[in-house]
């Protein structure tokens, strides 16, 4: 136990409290994370601060969940006037709690997972069991929509029984549409699509869903109606210099970044790359379990691979696991999100003045280069591994000088 990062108070409120039997277990699991000593006694000073608040509050041990967690935060910091030591920042507060409520959960004293109990968790589960072995829908796909769903069900049965009879299509419609919030016909498709795979779900089951299918709004579309943002052969040269200099983890955005514009990569599908994907060998990348559910196999450039291989030997921290790119702060030993990858995107832009944000621009941009070359498009479907041609078919849009090569001048204009 930590005992000599806990001042004699913080020590006394913890081990007094509730939450006293599990401060070892909290401990275990920040040092074997390898947090900074520092870090692991502000952690400390919040959770013995959520000990008092929960003592005061006669809140029982089974209270102490996430729900309790964004009380205290929200309710509690703001107004808070109990004695030092105690951590008032917000961001602090809620990663300590985060590590708190997993100890707490893997000693079985919280449900398996938040919402978990009662009759929505249940439900839940099966639905994302239900788009895994009879959709077959990628992961990040399937938390999305039991996200999604989840919310609903949330607001529509609190505390009951999840009945069909008593959803109206006048509730999915407000859902989908914000009831008064302003959404995007893109942020209106996704919701509705994740409540009609839910429909489609309880289909199976045998409840009728036809009439409230049919009231799931949809969102205007146009397939094929704008242009893709691309970046031309300059901006990418620019973009890719722009990680010189003193940056936090360079060379492992770097990489990624270059896995991105010469590849066409996912954000998703950089951040599951192992390093048993990689054949130095034959200087090929093998991408499994993708948006597709398939394997493919890539021809890795020379420049990726150099990128990659310097990051691997000179900025990679020593861990355990496969993950190419791991995380470079604690939790140690664990794989980065793609988020870590969109964010290094996101900070290049910047760097170059630009005012883009969307990472799937260097996807498109591919696209566009192979397009110039004279790929066709199956070409370019292969090696951005859609399914079918007519996800590729917006790139064809993209070489302005082919099409006005080909362009019928307008009836009755002078040529």
């Amino acid at each position: 136990m930590d005992n000599n990062l806990m001042a004699p108070m913080t020590r006394a409120t913890l081990m007094d409290s509730v939450l006293g039997p599990y401060v070892a277990q909290y401990c275990a699991r920040l040092h074997d994370g390898r947090y900074a000593a520092s870090t692991r006694r502000i952690y400390l000073c919040c959770v013995a601060h959520f000990a008092h608040w929960i003592t005061t509050e006669k809140l029982a041990l089974g209270k102490a969940d996430e729900v309790a967690g964004r009380q205290f935060v929200a309710c509690h910091l703001p107004h808070c006037d109990c004695p030092p030591p105690v951590r008032r920042v917000p961001h602090e507060v809620r990663a300590a709690l985060s590590h708190l409520h997993e100890v707490l959960r893997s000693a079985g004293v919280l449900a398996a997972s938040p919402g978990g109990a009662g009759f929505i968790g249940p439900e839940l589960a099966a639905f994302d069991r239900y788009m895994d072995t009879v959709r077959g829908l990628a992961a990040t796909t399937r938390r999305q929509r039991v996200q999604i769903v989840g919310r609903f069900l949330t607001a529509r049965f609190p505390a009951a029984p999840i009945v069909l009879a008593d959803i109206t299509a006048a509730n999915l419609g407000r859902f989908v549409l914000g009831d008064g919030e302003r959404r995007s016909a893109g942020t209106i498709g996704v919701m509705a699509g994740a409540l009609r795979c839910y429909l489609r779900f309880r289909g199976l089951a045998g409840d009728p869903i036809g009439a409230l299918a049919e009231g799931i709004p949809v969102a205007a579309h146009w397939r094929l109606a704008t242009l893709p943002d691309v970046l031309s052969q300059a901006e990418i040269d620019q973009l890719l210099g722009s990680f010189g200099g003193p940056l936090s983890s360079a060379r492992r955005a770097y990489a990624m970044v270059r896995c991105l514009a010469d590849l066409g990569l996912r954000a998703s599908e950089v951040a599951r790359l192992r390093l048993e994907d990689i054949d130095w060998g034959t200087g090929t990348l093998r991408l499994t379990q993708g948006k597709s559910r398939r394997t493919d196999v890539l021809p890795l450039p020379p420049e990726t691979g150099h990128a990659i291989a310097d990051y691997l030997h000179t900025e990679r921290p020593r861990t355990t696991n496969r993950a190419v790119f791991v995380r470079h702060v604690a939790p140690y030993d664990k794989p980065i999100g793609k988020g870590v990858v969109q964010r290094a995107v996101r900070e290049a832009y910047r760097r170059c003045g630009w005012s883009r944000t969307r990472v799937h621009i260097l996807r498109h941009s591919v696209a566009s280069r192979l397009l110039r070359q004279g790929a066709p498009l199956k070409e370019i479907a292969d090696v951005l591994r859609h399914r079918s041609l007519d996800t590729s078919a917006i790139y064809a849009k993209v070489d302005t000088g082919r099409l006005a090569a080909v362009a019928l001048p307008w009836p009755g204009r002078v040529s």
